[in-house]
């Protein structure tokens, strides 16, 4: 993973949680010596210009600039306020979760890092949000936060694992960013108690540990490395309870969810990043395949 990250996208919508996340923006750039750039997006008013009158074609045309030169105004400030130099500074027009994806590409980022606002249980379910859309199309990792205690820095890294071929592009991003940031590993598996008796679990749950043994992986150098398992009723409960249980500073986790229950209930990485306080490294779906 040569160069890994060197350019972050850190989308913002001037909200606390968008502040939050340009601290944690400014983690990753100190950490693997990265630069940030900075997007805003502002409603497109074009349905608007489809009138005849030349009138108010002209005043939606200032009315715009005038918003462009404020978001880029308030971008500035923001840089100046938190000591920063932003790579690039980009405010666009248009829904905004189409143009941060086609912005992650148009300027070439390796990671976007986004604040995510609380959701009603509908729209976790049906309709997802800019964040969500984010996450299932982006071309790159995408770093999920939610506002509460500003970020000291990430020391403990939790990797939830299914034993499955697609878990090998988060387990390699993990080793990358445990290095960068001097952080430990643990990988976690997750005994789901729904569907099972009983009588099975503790059977699945030697099995489990008989696989962790296997790991060839943990043999990497600088690394701390730890595995555990734990039981829940479903694996997405069992992520952020142990998280919170440990005290952990970021979640790496692929969304691997396929076929309707991606669009109808989420992966269990959307899950998680619904729930959890903590930041979530979350790998698209096309790191699955």
């Amino acid at each position: 993973m040569a160069g890994f990250i060197k350019n972050i996208l850190w989308p913002t919508d001037f909200s606390p949680e968008g502040h939050e996340a340009l601290l944690y923006a400014g983690l990753f750039a100190k950490a693997f010596s990265a630069r940030i750039t900075a997007l805003h997006v502002v409603p497109d008013l074009a349905p608007a210009f489809y009138a005849d009158s030349p009138i108010i074609i002209q005043e939606l045309s200032g009315r715009m600039a005038e918003v462009n030169k404020k978001a880029r105004a308030q971008l500035r400030a923001v840089e100046k306020k938190r000591g920063l130099t932003f790579k690039k500074v980009v405010v666009a027009e248009g829904s905004a979760a189409k143009k941060i994806v086609e912005t992650v590409e148009k300027e070439k980022a390796d990671l976007v890092v986004m604040g995510k606002k609380g959701q009603s249980m509908l729209e976790r379910v049906l309709i997802g949000s800019v964040a969500n859309h984010v996450l299932r199309h982006s071309p790159v990792p995408v770093l999920m936060t939610k506002k509460g205690k500003p970020p000291v820095g990430i020391k403990k890294i939790l990797v939830p694992t299914d034993f499955t071929k697609e878990e090998d592009a988060e387990r390699e991003f993990a080793w990358e960013l445990a290095k960068g940031f001097g952080a430990s590993l643990t990988f976690l598996y997750v005994l789901e108690l729904y569907g099972h008796e009983f009588r099975m679990v503790d059977h699945m749950f030697q099995t489990a540990l008989i696989k962790f043994q296997k790991r060839a992986h943990q043999g990497k150098k600088g690394i701390a490395v730890s595995k555990d398992v734990t039981r829940a009723v479903t694996a997405a409960a069992g992520i952020d309870e142990y998280s919170r249980e440990h005290r952990f500073d970021l979640i790496v986790m692929a969304t691997c969810a396929r076929g309707l229950g991606r669009f109808f209930l989420g992966s269990t990485t959307e899950k998680v990043i619904s729930h959890t306080e903590l930041p979530v490294f979350a790998l698209p779906p096309h790191y699955c395949r």
